[in-house]
């Protein structure tokens, strides 16, 4: 076989066992001691020095700054972890990274073919019951097959052929920029900016690459591997999305800085770093700027890290924010300065909130009786800002009860009360709708009177809602026991129209199979009903209940 393309499989086939080292590395580390790193995380605070340090130390054991950011990346998704917590974990995760690429300089070594045994040490271990010992096994089987690939590889560049093309190569593109760009996109293909490293290590230490040559390459490893962070958030949160998406911006600034520096001061910072060499090899010299340069930039990142995060929510925008954000229309913390002021504010958003929850329930009602799906959406987004307002007026609430008066105690506890039969109805409305679309999915449909009769419970709850809404604005106690004749009204419908339909049932009028949506129907409107009369009387009675 001619020399040449044995030299070429080599190559081919170390690079091969360098990534499948690696990859055993990291799932024998990750089975280890993930659920303690998981742990780790929980610790961290709003002190990004000490956030960095847990990145940097989970990183350095796992061997994965993929794996650790995507874990960052699922706390983010949960809001278990703040945004600003993340990103410092992430700017650590990138100085963790770089000991695999220490790790791999060691190749230079004399001592470096006893690393070799590691492949039969962690072979052996692995055949072992114990899973401790087997996922052990599988770290330094991997690491044992890192260096297997790496010396593969300097044997392969040990043919003049392919040493001197990648010479010739480089030398065509010795432009720092563009090399660094090489970077970059291998890095974003491999994902993995360790094993980039660590193949630009063997290039230099064969002499395929030349020094300075490899530090932009490696540079470029740097910021090549935020790309599988992003990719890993596409399917997650809003969050989550910024938070890779900022970390990119940062790590592409301080980046471009590196390049500018390491373009106009290439040869001077090849010749320190070349002070570092180990038997005259610059293998370790491309790990340590490596360290070097994420050690210095990583930390000068965090001052930055505000406002990357408030321009972040202001470029990367969630559609999903803006509808809830616009949905409060009278309450601002601002208010709370002036608690009589903001009392009377909060009760208008209470208004606005119960006007959305009514809206939401006929809306659901005419998808209910007239088959009407065009509101399937208008029903979705209601139903979630009807959640939001909930939180929102609930957190105000809370800030308010600490500033009132003792005489307006009571009525801050009763809105607490209110704004949760309000969220109810909300739900109740949103149960019809899936109701119906499951409904729809088996093909099966309420007769025309089974409809009639919702109609009819429809308009009496109409009357309640409208009475409902008079008594609560206006404090106008008046109208309680017409509330209280409509909430008798509506139980009495329940248990009527539950008997007409198992009439029906018996007359086979009615198909059997509609019982559970039917009587599931009835019982919601009845409990609307409920919940109705308990804003009404939230006027006279903080709980809202019915005075005995």
């Amino acid at each position: 076989m001619n020399e040449l393309i044995k030299s070429i499989i080599y190559l081919l086939v170390g690079v091969t066992v360098l990534l499948v080292g690696m990859r055993m590395m990291s799932s024998g580390m990750k089975k280890t001691i993930s659920v303690k790193v998981k742990n780790f995380f929980k610790r961290t605070e709003n002190k990004p020095i000490a956030n960095m340090g847990i990145g940097a130390v989970a990183t350095m054991a796992i061997q994965s700054s993929d794996a650790s950011n995507a874990m960052v990346v699922g706390f983010i998704n949960a809001g278990a972890m703040t945004l600003y917590q993340g990103l410092a974990i992430m700017l650590g995760a990138y100085i963790g990274t770089t000991i695999t690429g220490i790790v791999a300089s060691f190749s230079s070594l004399p001592i470096s073919v006893y690393f070799l045994l590691f492949c039969f040490i962690g072979i052996v271990m692995m055949f072992f019951n114990n899973e401790k010992v087997v996922n052990i096994g599988e770290i330094i089987c991997g690491l044992g097959l890192l260096f297997f690939g790496l010396a593969v590889m300097k044997d392969a560049f040990k043919n003049p052929d392919i040493t001197s093309a990648c010479q010739s190569l480089f030398s065509s593109i010795n432009f720092g920029p563009l090399l660094f760009l090489i970077g970059v996109i291998i890095t974003g293909l491999i994902q993995s900016s360790s094993a980039v490293t660590s193949i630009v290590i063997a290039m230099v230490g064969s002499g395929a690459l030349d020094l300075s040559s490899g530090l932009f390459i490696a540079l470029g490893a740097t910021l090549g591997t935020v790309i599988t962070t992003v990719i890993i958030s596409l399917n997650g949160s809003i969050e989550g999305k910024r938070a890779s998406i900022i970390m990119f911006f940062l790590r592409l600034l301080s980046s471009l800085v590196m390049v500018l520096i390491l373009t106009f001061l290439r040869q001077p910072i090849a010749d320190a770093m070349h002070f570092f060499a180990i038997n005259g090899s610059d293998e370790f010299p491309i790990a340590l700027f490596t360290v070097f340069y994420n050690v210095v930039f990583m930390p000068l990142l965090i001052p930055l890290l505000k406002p990357a995060i408030k321009l972040g929510y202001k470029v990367i925008k969630n559609k999903k924010e803006e509808n809830m954000i616009n949905v409060v229309h009278f309450i601002d913390d601002k208010l709370l300065s002036v608690p009589s002021v903001a009392l009377s504010q909060v009760k208008k958003e209470i208004i606005n909130m119960f006007t959305l929850s009514k809206e939401n329930y006929l809306d659901s009602m005419k998808k209910m009786l007239l088959n009407n799906n065009s509101l399937d959406k208008q029903i979705v987004m209601k139903e979630e800002q009807i959640d939001y307002l909930n939180q929102r007026i609930t957190d105000f609430l809370i800030k308010l009860s600490t500033k009132v008066s003792l005489s307006h105690e009571r009525e801050v506890g009763a809105y607490f009360h209110v704004i949760n039969d309000i969220e109810r109805i909300g739900d109740h409305a949103y149960n019809f709708y899936e109701q119906k679309n499951d409904l729809d999915s088996k093909e099966l449909f309420f007769s025309e009177v089974a409809k009639s009769e919702l109609g009819h419970f429809n308009t009496v709850l109409d009357e309640m809602f409208n009475e409902t809404s008079s008594v609560f604005e206006n404090n106008d106690a008046s109208k309680l026991m017409k509330i209280h004749e409509l909430e008798d009204e509506t139980d009495n419908l329940k248990k009527e129209l539950a008997d007409m339909h198992f009439a029906r049932i018996r007359t086979n009028a009615c198909s059997q199979e509609l019982t559970s949506a039917y009587l599931t129907v009835l019982t919601e409107l009845e409990r609307i009903g409920d919940h109705l009369t308990n804003i009404a009387y939230s006027i006279d009675n903080p709980n809202g209940d019915i005075p005995s």
